[in-house]
């Protein structure tokens, strides 16, 4: 059976299920759901939200299976879905009585989703970043946990605005004890967002012993630490590795180097400018170098990565995962032409 709901296509199928019960006597009891109807209207805005209305006879609470591994509960039946990406969808309702008796019915439907410019920073004014997007995380690289020897600061000489780009450079200096210096932006505090796509386009810093990185930490990682606030690295590079690029998600059990990710090959990393993404709803996570997805990461709700999630830009010097730097090294900057969020 088809319908029309705002121009897209929903495809009814029904399917019946009644687990009976007895009084004692071995006869049904008379309190099973019966008459259920299930309809999905999908909103025609390209939102991704469906109302959806289901009655049943003797019913007294409906649960929703959306199709993509969430479900919800109502009471009366009636609910809005928002789902975050497109597809085609088969949605099923269980309508249950008070003494337990249940009935189903499907419907499928197919949902259009195109997702919005919520927060950009496009680095068209010359000088420092925005202050009203972007702080800075001060301080040696002793103190971040992977024995960095850059020493972060928020001088022009590490971090400007200039010709359209945002420029993070990172020097061989010395500077209050630490051999280089760098930058590390981060929208900590400023803005911080929970699903949707995030696009970066960027050109990497050359030299062996670089590691810029664009990433994202939970909000709550002042309480819960890390890696339990969940880290998602949209993209790393390491200069010991040319042109081969990390996409990895850190969460408890998955930290370090036993992160869940994988990497692709970008043969112009260091030359030219690409786009670095990510796609990131309750059911999957996705990595992307230039709009071609390489990682895809399944999400539930018992991982850390169904918060808000703030932004962070840096290059980093040597480390754990950086190495040893190439005594030939001066300088490397990362220029990144804009950070834009969709949602």
């Amino acid at each position: 059976m088809k319908k029309m709901l705002f121009g897209l296509s929903i495809l009814a199928s029904l399917g019946f299920s009644c687990s009976k019960k007895t009084d004692g006597s071995g006869s049904a009891a008379s309190t099973a759901p019966s008459n259920l109807t299930l309809t999905g209207t999908v909103r025609p805005d390209s939102s991704g939200n469906v109302d959806f209305a289901a009655h049943a006879t003797n019913a007294a609470v409906y649960t929703f299976d959306f199709g993509n591994s969430v479900t919800q509960v109502s009471a009366t039946g009636t609910l809005t879905y928002k789902y975050p990406v497109s597809g085609v969808y088969t949605v099923t309702v269980v309508a249950k009585s008070a003494s337990g008796q249940t009935l189903s019915q499907s419907i499928t439907l197919s949902v259009s989703v195109v997702l919005k410019l919520v927060w950009s920073d496009e680095f068209d004014a010359a000088g420092a970043p925005d202050p009203s997007k972007w702080g800075y995380d001060l301080g040696t690289g002793n103190g971040w946990g992977n024995n960095e020897l850059e020493y972060y600061t928020n001088r022009s000489d590490n971090v400007t605005v200039s010709g359209g780009t945002l420029q993070i450079i990172a020097k061989r200096e010395n500077y209050n004890g630490s051999a280089f210096t760098s930058a590390r932006l981060l929208t900590k505090g400023k803005y911080s967002f929970k699903y949707g796509r995030i696009d970066v386009r960027a050109k990497l810093p050359e030299g062996v012993g670089t590691w810029p990185a664009i990433w994202m930490l939970g909000d709550n990682i002042a309480t819960a630490g890390w890696p339990a606030c969940g880290e998602v690295d949209i993209m790393e590079h390491v200069g010991k590795r040319l042109n081969v690029i990390y996409g990895t998600l850190h969460h408890p059990g998955h930290s370090g180097a036993n992160g869940d990710g994988s990497t692709t090959t970008v043969s112009t990393a260091t030359s030219a400018f690409h786009i670095y993404s990510t796609e990131w709803n309750a059911n999957t996570i996705r990595f992307l170098v230039d709009g071609s997805p390489f990682y895809t990461f399944s999400n539930n709700s018992s991982l850390p990565f169904n918060q808000s999630f703030f932004i962070i830009l840096n290059i980093a010097m040597g480390g754990d995962f950086g190495g040893a730097v190439d005594p030939a090294f001066t300088s490397g900057t990362m220029e990144v032409d804009y950070v834009r969020v969709y949602q």
